[in-house]
């Protein structure tokens, strides 16, 4: 079974163009699979039928597993047998037509249009880290791109007196992105400071000794600009949430918020208009005269 494990990984690699993250993360889940089969007597993956895979799953959920993970290892599962099939190794594919239990659908939190401006309107140092990080905070409110597209971004990926990016999403996908007018002023300042790095390279975004800065220590920047400019914890994907959220509010095209974000499937950005329905919904509460709950108790 490892075998099939180790082809299938080494398939996401080289064909799939699956990122280190998504790679790990179906190997972590198809070895847990292993581990389950031996408690139903599967020895093999040409031995695993649909009925094994359902009991192992329900014995998962039991367990505490989240619904979430439990789908993400069938899709893996998914991929495994589709990869053996192709390859001739097996005929059948017990994943198929088999769903996780269905969790609680939890809305993305967001910062509303005032919080955002509160987070970027600040004043900013003339200084290599301030003008960095302000720049890589607008570039996520304005473009709404992914954590680690924002580290992979190259100076030749950038077309400030176009406004444009270009940015390399899921499954090497490349999109165009529009850059607005406040943050092609940021990275305008914050080019101006970059050399101040000795840069190793063409990296958009580096480190003060010239390295390309990495998903962890922007997560900290992030971090460090909630607590200070907002009182709270701040990460890259509320800003990303923020992006499409706000977007959506003032323009109600799905489709475009879809293109802006790299999702393949439209049911994914559809949660943002959860979004905008609960806060038409607020407003609804707080402003219609039929709505208002008395605040004083009939007598």
């Amino acid at each position: 079974m490892q075998a099939w494990l180790d082809g299938y990984c080494a398939h996401l690699r080289s064909e799939r163009q699956a990122s280190a993250h998504t790679e790990a993360a179906y190997r972590r889940d198809l070895a847990k699979l292993i581990e389950h089969c031996a408690a139903v007597q599967v020895s093999q993956w040409e031995q695993l039928t649909t009925a094994h895979l359902r009991r192992i799953v329900a014995r998962l959920h039991q367990h505490g597993q989240a619904p979430r993970s439990l789908a993400r290892l069938l899709s893996a599962a998914r991929g495994l047998y589709r990869w053996a099939h192709r390859e001739g190794l097996c005929t059948h594919n017990p994943a198929v037509g088999l769903s996780a239990p269905k969790g609680e659908r939890k809305l993305p939190r967001v910062l509303d249009t005032d919080r955002a401006q509160q987070l970027l309107d600040g004043a900013v140092e003339n200084s290599f880290h301030a003008r960095r990080n302000q720049a890589i905070l607008e570039l996520f409110y304005s473009c709404g791109m992914r954590l680690a597209e924002l580290c992979s971004l190259d100076l030749d990926h950038l077309d400030l007196p176009a406004g444009l990016v270009q940015v390399t999403g899921k499954g090497n996908k490349q999109r165009v992105l529009p850059v607005g007018r406040k943050a092609r002023e940021a990275l305008q300042q914050w080019l101006r400071e970059r050399g101040a790095g000795n840069p190793k390279g063409r990296a958009l975004f580096i480190s003060l000794r010239g390295e390309r800065l990495g998903p962890r220590a922007v997560q900290v920047v992030m971090a460090k600009a909630g607590a200070q400019e907002l009182g709270q914890h701040l990460h890259p994907h509320m800003l990303r949430h923020s992006f499409a959220s706000h977007l959506l509010e003032s323009s109600q095209d799905l489709r475009a918020v879809q293109e802006l974000l790299g999702h393949a499937d439209i049911s994914t950005t559809q949660i943002y208009t959860h979004l905008d329905f609960q806060h038409l919904a607020n407003v609804y509460d707080q402003a219609h005269p039929r709505a208002r709950r008395n605040k004083e108790p009939e007598q």
